[in-house]
């Protein structure tokens, strides 16, 4: 029989996978403490005995999003064996992703909060490095595409990173609009057709 007055436990990881789903769904604004708590199975002093505050919850939940949600996206970018193929792979992998029905759509990274004030710099910040974080990766396999020879060595690397980035992005926000997968896979067909033009005509 359980000692009167001992601290309820809770499974922690369990806990926080939840909050990540309810700020990947309404943002950190969107997110309120009783619908965090409600989704936790944890009350509110529960809330801040474990993590702190709602800022450093969301930084925790951000975190655990990176290291569960999109791994296949991220893995495609560095197994293909071209460029071409890698980017390409990327944006479908991603389009599988944001368009998924059983969790919520779009990205965390690129919707959970954009508009920073003094109240949530930390999170915009953190949201922009790991955004940077990304579009950094995109850069390094332009740039191995171009060392193996594959891309010209006048191949604008930076530039087509931050568009292959920035139309990730964009499928972010259309699958939280509710596109289809096929609508996103549309998108990717279109930011394709660019990479001859970036790439050279003969490029494939």
């Amino acid at each position: 029989m359980p000692e009167r007055g001992r601290p309820r436990t809770f499974d922690r990881t369990a806990a926080l996978r939840r909050a990540m789903e309810v700020f990947w769904a309404k943002g950190y604004e969107g997110a309120s403490m009783s619908e965090l708590t409600a989704a936790m199975g944890i009350n509110s002093p529960s809330l801040y005995a474990a993590f702190g505050s709602k800022e450093a919850l969301f930084l925790e939940a951000v975190e655990l999003y990176t290291q569960v949600e999109g791994t296949d996206i991220w893995s495609a970018l560095e197994k293909s064996p071209t460029a071409r193929q890698a980017v390409e792979r990327f944006l479908r992998q991603t389009a599988k992703a944001y368009s998924q029905t059983d969790r919520p759509q779009g990205c965390l990274i690129a919707l959970g909060a954009l508009h920073q004030d003094s109240s949530r710099g930390a999170i915009c910040d953190d949201l922009r490095r790991r955004r940077a974080e990304n579009r950094a990766a995109l850069l390094r396999r332009l740039e191995r595409g171009v060392a193996e020879g594959e891309l010209p060595e006048n191949f604008d690397c930076r530039t087509a990173a931050t568009f292959y980035a920035t139309v990730q992005h964009g499928m972010s926000i259309q699958a939280r609009d509710g596109a289809s997968r096929a609508a996103l896979l549309a998108t990717v067909a279109g930011a394709m057709a660019a990479w001859k033009v970036m790439a050279g005509r003969d490029a494939a």
